[in-house]
């Protein structure tokens, strides 16, 4: 098992479990108790958990939780509209555009529907499924469904989105980090970002105040990488500073 492996499923089994113990966690993954201790710590800087006497346990203020479709599209509904406002205006006619299974990115989908020839290719199955009688285009990429996220995930997936490019892609991530860039929850999901990213002549990142300042499991991208943030509220000035650093347009 992979490194990276063995530390998603130690944090898959503190979310459940809200503890765990290094004894425990060297037998169950049959490797010795100083390698957990240096997946805790790794874990740690990442503010996924906090280390304790033997162990570890959740720390609540992470954004490493793997937050299912459903529930987050209930989560700040508001602060997404408002988004989608700001972003549609960087949409032109004619334009091809990679969609990941953010519910922020499926809102601004909403505010384009009057634009023209607009081809969509997606890891998405929630998209397809909602947009199937608009106008676009719709291009899904296949691959292994992770139910949680109505998201298509693998090889087969990366493997489509590399046969094809795009005028734009539309992502969203769980955190942002001025030192690690855009995170995300899950090694899987990070990879197709990974490609989208590197097929798209321009790049939008829609992400909403509450994504700032916090770490996920996994880094997606270096804020380098993003051309455009399109968020709801101005974020701090030290913000603002690391942005023009890295040359990310900020639209707010």
């Amino acid at each position: 098992m992979l490194g990276i492996e063995r530390r998603q499923r130690i944090v898959d089994k503190i979310k459940q479990d809200k503890k765990v113990y290094v004894s425990e966690l060297s037998q169950l993954f049959k490797v010795t108790e100083e390698t957990v201790r240096r997946d805790l710590e790794k874990l740690e800087n990442e503010n996924l958990l906090r280390r304790s006497y033997g162990g570890a346990i959740l720390n609540e203020q992470q954004t490493g939780e793997d937050i299912s479709f459903v529930k987050r599209s209930t989560i700040n509904s508001e602060s997404k509209e408002a988004i989608a406002q700001k972003a549609q205006g960087l949409i032109n006619d004619g334009d091809t555009i990679m969609v990941d299974s953010s519910t922020t990115c499926l809102t601004l989908l909403h505010h384009l529907k009057e634009r023209r020839n607009i081809t969509i290719i997606t890891n998405s199955i929630r998209l397809a499924y909602d947009f199937s009688a608009s106008p676009f285009r719709i291009i899904s990429t296949g691959g292994t469904l992770r139910a949680n996220s109505m998201a298509l995930t693998g090889t087969a997936t990366c493997n489509a989105l590399q046969r094809y490019y795009a005028d734009v892609v539309l992502i969203s991530c769980k955190g942002l980090d001025p030192k690690r860039g855009v995170m995300e929850s899950n090694e899987e999901e990070s990879a197709v970002k990974q490609v989208m990213l590197a097929q798209a002549k321009k790049s939008l990142l829609l992400v909403d105040q509450s994504k700032f300042d916090k770490t996920a499991f996994v880094q997606t991208c270096s804020l380098a990488d993003i051309d455009t943030i399109v968020t709801n509220t101005a974020p701090e000035k030290t913000w603002q500073k690391a942005l023009a650093q890295a040359q990310v347009e900020l639209i707010c």
